[in-house]
């Protein structure tokens, strides 16, 4: 016997005054009706109803036992609100991996309007240029970059990661303004080192460039080979030579004029970037309301 149901089909028949209205209102027989009201009578070893072919009373137990079960029944009904609150409220730690460069000039900025939207979330995020295991290292959500191979994570399309080909105005006044892929030959080109995986890491001395005839790679040399963003950026901005850089990145130095943007007609490939995640980890309200918000901020739209 299901004692809960038993309990409800007792406060019906309390109710509607009949096992016949009970039976309708609870869906089943009236003959269900009865079994479950015989069953709770042996559990009890107490008659809750005296029953005759024409009507029913409550006993005098049954008066008092009809009030203990509106407060069982009303707990329990208040009991499983709770618990669908608690998992329709984000609540918990939320583990994040982002590239070093987005996660510092994009994601972290961006942190603090997801705390207002979901309060009871901590995040606990981990910045590297790396790629680590999602489920082995504890990640719930990762931003990625490039192209993805075939995986049993979800990946959702974000915004590509686009960079601009720049220079301080300092190094323009002593080397001059590269205007073709050509010219790159004769200028010191500073490079990122890519950490190993990564799909551009045996690119590292060749930038790509979209230009009117298409995709043309220049081979660069230059003083310069560094494993921080952060760093080139500010190797660029003291003179030290020309960079490719993330647009998050620079784009405040280019818009106050410490680095100029070059060779417009010759654009830098832009990369791909992924939202990933697993699946059956989407239900948790927590990523589910991250990922919602990732995507309005940086999805394709």
């Amino acid at each position: 016997m299901d004692l809960f149901q038993a309990m409800t089909v007792y406060v019906k028949v309390v109710e509607t005054g009949s096992m016949t209205a009970a039976a309708f209102q609870c869906e089943m027989s009236t003959t269900m009706v009865g079994n479950h009201l015989r069953a709770l009578e042996q559990r009890l070893g107490v008659r809750l109803l005296n029953r005759t072919t024409r009507r029913q009373r409550l006993t005098e137990f049954g008066t008092a036992y009809y009030q203990r079960c509106l407060e069982v029944l009303g707990l329990v009904a208040e009991s499983e609100r709770l618990a669908e609150q608690a998992l329709d409220e984000p609540s918990g730690t939320l583990c994040i991996t982002a590239p070093l460069t987005f996660g510092t000039e994009k994601l972290a900025p961006a942190l603090s309007e997801f705390a207002l939207l979901c309060p009871r979330v901590k995040l606990d995020v981990v910045l590297t240029n790396g790629r680590p295991d999602l489920l082995e290292n504890g990640f719930d959500v990762a931003f990625r970059l490039g192209h993805m191979e075939q995986t049993n994570l979800i990946a959702r399309p974000l915004v590509d990661y686009t960079l601009t080909m720049c220079a301080s105005p300092q190094y323009l006044l002593r080397c001059g303004n590269p205007q073709t892929p050509d010219d790159l030959r004769l200028h010191d080109c500073l490079s990122f080192a890519y950490p190993a995986g990564d799909d551009w890491h045996s690119v590292e001395k060749e930038w790509r460039l979209m230009g009117p005839e298409g995709e043309v790679g220049v081979a660069v040399n230059g003083t310069l080979l560094i494993n921080s963003s952060a760093a080139l950026h500010q190797a660029a901005r003291t003179g030290l030579g020309i960079v490719l850089l993330p647009d998050a990145l620079v784009e405040q130095d280019l818009k106050d004029g410490k680095l100029v943007a070059l060779m417009q007609d010759y654009l830098p490939s832009s990369r791909p970037m992924s939202l990933m995640y697993a699946q059956d980890r989407y239900r948790l309200p927590k990523l589910r309301s991250f990922v919602d918000f990732a995507i309005r901020m940086w999805g394709k739209h």
